[in-house]
């Protein structure tokens, strides 16, 4: 079973100072096999040249080269998905970024995903919007 791991929980695992710190290194290091999109990837990445250190962002982008996690790609099906999620939710104020997110889960069979972000459990899907995502935080 895939995990699919959001920036919220990468920039926990890499802040040591976050609050979320030690609970996403142990998530992240739960031995799951890990997926993140290339979205993910760059929100990820400016998050960390600007809060923490460019070394951070670089060391990052790193490990995901070196296989930490699998980058799916977000494809033009999925922002039309992520374009009707927008319109069903228009009550929420998810990022693009979330909304692919959700787009590239749904796509892939994926159930459970690695956030502190309380977007992804307020997000719903399938037949009358009954199905949530599993949060592990």
């Amino acid at each position: 079973m895939s995990l699919f791991v959001d920036t919220s929980a990468w920039y926990a695992a890499a802040d040591r100072d976050d609050s979320s710190n030690s609970r996403a290194r142990e998530i992240l290091g739960g031995g799951e096999a890990l997926v993140t999109t290339d979205h993910v990837l760059i929100e990820s990445w400016l998050l960390l040249h600007h809060k923490l250190h460019p070394q951070a962002a670089e060391a990052f982008w790193a490990g995901l080269r070196a296989g930490v996690a699998k980058i799916e790609t977000v494809v033009a099906a999925d922002l039309e998905v992520a374009w009707s999620i927008g319109e069903s939710f228009a009550d929420q104020e998810f990022s693009i970024v979330d909304r692919t997110s959700f787009a590239v889960m749904q796509r892939l069979g994926i159930l459970r995903a690695a956030s502190f972000d309380s977007d992804f459990a307020v997000f719903r899907f399938g037949p009358n919007r009954k199905r949530a995502f599993q949060v592990i935080r």
